[in-house]
């Protein structure tokens, strides 16, 4: 029997498991919409602005091994989607938004709420389609799912005219994906495992540095294991945090511009490097020329061979799963040290660990406390013990995502939720939405600034209509806080546009949308506002914090510098 296109979006989605799709209609997409109110397989969150939508169905994705799904309209609607897109793009997070296009015929012909879509996003998608023939359109999206979820994962936009969603065709979806030009590789290359292993078993300073790629594939577990078996530290990047336990004496905190200093020295001066999931990016190693000074052998495992030797040149590449190149890796390490009775260099290793200890005695998180003013790191710390590490936390960009970064302590995969790479303010409300509707019943805080937070704010309003007791731990510090301090350290303390002067009052804010709104302005009192606002299971709870307008985030690496110039406070300055 023939069903409408309209219908075959909704049947496809309910074949592919769809729980949640968060969107915005309009005209291009009615027709899906009316099936979409028609059906009981999903549930459909209707969000306040386009790009809240993708980032909800991004960190719906990020906080489980779901794909998220957004629904959008032609025109301003997809181009509100675009900062989520590309959100979701550089972090590598597989994902479907489907956005609705005007009439085929009137394509080309500047009709109402069009846009080019397709050319639009061409940058920031894994892929995208424009569906020409409703005969098409349920394998292209059960394409656009199985294209975001292997290999290298990322988001898929599928264009759907509006036509095609009321014109009629069988309905098919038995049919298995078949793409001549896209064969992703999961296995790594059984001799490039082994050399990596023989140069493993002669390092005398070896390291392990693991990002998002580690999450992603679900290989926590094998991380573990290499890690433990190479006795080696382990560092994880921004998009890695939780996927080594922070709580491991092992973890030597995070890499990078904002990195401790222990992780950055013990990355500079290892003689093996293992890269897990991770690109090398300019925020961990800062100047790859400096970077190449110091002489290391570099094992880089990645799913994607064009992130192998784009920035770092590496010695042994393997492309693969990370997840099974581990596995790999592990069972040569086995049959290495067990049936050929090799055996690592623990008395040198022994010799590394005393060094890498003697910078960790530079304790460079450590903070001055205050009893006047609230410091941004001491309600992070708080909100850790708090939740005792157990909660999902997603920030917006900026001071408070490094603070957040640096000081909640990661012990599990896919707690952490944040844009790293794009470094997208508004983010995190939004983000939250789709963690609680992954994980329902979790305890999930979004960590904010004022600037970040006025971004998507109108989300509150999702949250009350659909109950979403987010905990918004807001860092106000009434500055665009990373602004003010760049300004501050490389423009002479010119604090141009930085600093904002018209802030609404937070609290009022929160209960004009329903929920529960408290402003903490003494360091006593910010203990007891966190409990409180947890002990409140239904209720959405915006904690205005207002912090030390002077605090920076230290340690710091200046653009271009290499990775051990590090500022370690306000003194090196």
């Amino acid at each position: 029997m023939e069903i409408t296109g309209a219908e075959i979006v909704v049947r496809s989605l309910a074949e592919e498991g769809v729980e949640h799709v968060f969107g915005y209609p309009g005209g291009a997409v009615l027709y899906i919409y009316d099936e979409v109110f028609k059906q009981d397989k999903f549930q459909h969150i209707l969000v306040r602005h386009e790009q809240a939508a993708v980032h909800a169905a991004d960190a719906y994705s990020r906080s489980s091994k779901k794909i998220g799904v957004a629904l959008v309209t032609s025109g301003p609607g997809v181009t509100n989607a675009v900062t989520g897109l590309a959100t979701a793009y550089m972090d590598s997070i597989p994902m479907v938004v489907i956005s609705g296009q005007v009439p085929s015929h009137a394509i080309g012909q500047d009709a109402f709420q069009e846009c080019d879509t397709v050319g639009i996003t061409r940058p920031c998608v894994k892929h995208n389609f424009l569906v020409k023939d409703v005969k098409d359109l349920a394998m292209t999206i059960k394409k656009a799912f199985y294209i975001a979820k292997s290999g290298r994962p990322g988001p898929v936009l599928v264009d759907i005219p509006k036509d095609i969603t009321i014109q009629k065709a069988v309905f098919d979806y038995s049919q298995p994906v078949e793409l001549r030009s896209y064969k992703p590789v999961d296995k790594g290359h059984l001799g490039q495992i082994k050399k990596a292993v023989q140069l493993l078993l002669t390092a005398e300073r070896p390291m392990v540095y693991s990002g998002g790629g580690a999450i992603l594939a679900n290989a926590s577990y094998e991380l573990t294991q290499l890690v433990e078996r190479l006795g080696a530290p382990c560092t994880n990047t921004l998009m890695g945090l939780g996927a080594f336990k922070a709580s491991n004496p092992k973890f030597v905190g995070m890499p990078g511009m904002h990195g401790t200093y222990e992780a950055n020295m013990a990355m500079q001066h290892c003689d093996v490097l293992i890269a897990v999931g991770a690109r090398f990016d300019d925020r961990v190693i800062g100047n790859p020329k400096d970077f190449a000074t110091h002489p290391r052998k570099i094992i880089h495992i990645d799913i994607d061979p064009s992130s192998i030797s784009k920035r770092v040149k590496v010695d042994v590449p393997i492309v693969g799963n990370v997840k099974d190149v581990l596995i790999d890796l592990l069972a040569q390490i086995d049959h290495a040290t067990t049936v050929n009775n090799a055996k690592f260099n623990t008395k040198a290793i022994a010799s590394w660990w005393d060094r890498v200890n003697e910078w960790r005695k530079k304790d460079s998180l450590g903070y001055a406390n205050s009893d006047v003013v609230i410091k941004p790191q001491y309600v992070v710390q708080k909100l850790w013990e708090i939740t005792k590490g157990e909660a999902f936390i997603t920030s917006d960009v900026g001071q408070h995502q490094m603070w957040a970064a640096q000081y909640y302590r990661f012990d599990e995969p896919r707690r952490w939720i944040n844009s790293g790479g794009l470094g997208t303010m508004g983010f995190g409300l939004p983000a939250a939405m789709g963690v609680l509707k992954a994980n329902p019943g979790a305890e999930v805080a979004c960590i904010t600034g004022e600037g970040s937070i006025q971004m998507c704010i109108q989300e509150l309003s999702t949250c009350k209509q659909y109950h979403m007791p987010v905990k918004v731990v807001s860092l106000n510090n009434r500055y665009l806080g990373m602004v003010r301090q760049w300004q501050q350290i490389d423009y002479s303390s010119r604090y141009s546009e930085s600093y904002m002067d018209a802030l609404p009052d937070f609290v009022k804010l929160a209960e004009a949308y329903g929920h529960v709104g408290m402003r903490i302005e003494k360091p006593s009192d910010v203990e007891g506002a966190l409990k409180e606002a947890f002990k409140l299971k239904d209720r959405l709870v915006f904690m205005d914090f207002v912090t030390d307008q002077t605090e920076n985030v230290w340690p710091m690496v200046k653009a271009g510098k290499g990775l051990t110039d590090m500022l370690l406070g306000s003194e090196d300055l």
